[in-house]
């Protein structure tokens, strides 16, 4: 059985924006390797609109940024939206019944699959499907912005604390 893992950057007062702030070259090879041993991705709209950046070819890449595009685009992907019509290569929509359809991806799978986007990671919560959260703390402070819970956080329990690179705290925690 698949684990759901709901995981982000976020500032030290809670909120994530990747046009703030984003990873070190280390913490972008811990992303990179993360991405090649998912079994998946699970994306709200939003964020996967915004992660198709990495379906192009981008001459001015260095290798670290074609290791990365590499993995995303093998892993795949569930796009859960009302919205869209259609999804790009190697990514599947969920339009309807999300409690069944994460059920179903969860017991045919193996693995750690990754949920993207606070909104959906919500909704995975309160439907009590999210199986760890991975909160990757940087020393930046915003004062707003989208919150890393996008609703009231859920009751958790710390399992794992450690240090990526020189300046990011990557806090474990599981639903208590």
């Amino acid at each position: 059985m698949a684990k759901l893992v709901f995981g982000m950057n976020q500032s030290l007062d809670g909120y994530v924006d990747h046009m703030a702030f984003g990873p070190s070259p280390t913490l972008f090879r811990h992303f990179i390797e993360e991405a090649q041993r998912q079994a998946g991705s699970v994306y709200g709209r939003r964020m996967y609109e915004v992660m198709r950046y990495w379906d192009d070819e981008h001459p001015e890449w260095d290798a670290e940024r074609q290791a990365f595009a590499a993995a995303w685009r093998n892993q795949p992907k569930w796009v859960v939206s009302r919205s869209l019509t259609s999804v790009g290569p190697n990514a599947w929509l969920v339009e309807e019944d999300l409690e069944a359809a994460i059920r179903a991806l969860k017991a045919e799978r193996d693995g750690e699959i990754e949920v993207a986007g606070p909104n959906l990671a919500q909704s995975l919560t309160e439907l009590g499907l999210i199986d760890e959260y991975r909160i990757y703390l940087h020393p930046v402070v915003l004062g707003h912005g989208k919150p890393y819970f996008a609703g009231p956080r859920p009751p958790l329990r710390l399992m794992a604390h450690d240090r990526i690179g020189e300046d990011v705290i990557r806090l474990t925690y599981v639903p208590a």
